[in-house]
């Protein structure tokens, strides 16, 4: 078994409750990982939604998460319980933190991709998804993914 990120509030593919959308508490789901490769040095986290009528959709970036930390409890982003020297990045809304589903029309899908990475970032809080992902070219160990999906009931 390689890398692996998971969710006790939904499966790989399946729905994720609206509990952690703009439709309920729109808080961060909980998050936990396994088998962290050897020489990982801090985590990043990327949760986007690539179908967005504007295209790709950033709702929430985390990153410099150290490397012993196992899982992110829920509303960890919401309520100020991301790991000590994590920091957050910008999302789409223009704010820092998490922010839940909401698409407006059809069922959408939600990325929440891992990245194990051989340093830290020398990125302040409030990183874009674009910086990000500059300041992690050539220190990506192994990555991995956990997808989503929401559709909004009208």
């Amino acid at each position: 078994m390689g890398f692996k990120i998971h969710s006790s509030a939904f499966n790989d593919g399946d729905f994720i409750p609206s509990k952690y959308t703009c439709d309920g508490e729109n808080i961060s789901p909980p998050l936990n990982w396994t088998n962290i490769p050897t020489g990982t040095k801090s985590l990043a986290l990327i949760n986007d939604d690539p179908d967005a009528p504007v295209g790709d959709w950033v709702h929430w970036i985390l990153y410099n998460i150290p490397p012993e930390i196992m899982k992110l409890e829920e509303a960890a982003s919401n309520k100020g319980k991301i790991p000590k020297g994590s920091l957050e990045g910008l999302n789409d809304w223009g704010r820092i933190g998490y922010g839940g589903p909401c698409p407006p029309s059809g069922v959408h899908r939600y990325f929440f991709k891992l990245y194990a990475l051989d340093c830290l970032l020398s990125l302040k809080q409030g990183a874009t998804k674009k910086e990000l992902l500059k300041a992690m070219n050539g220190h990506i160990l192994a990555t991995s993914q956990l997808v989503g999906k929401y559709q909004r009931k009208r």
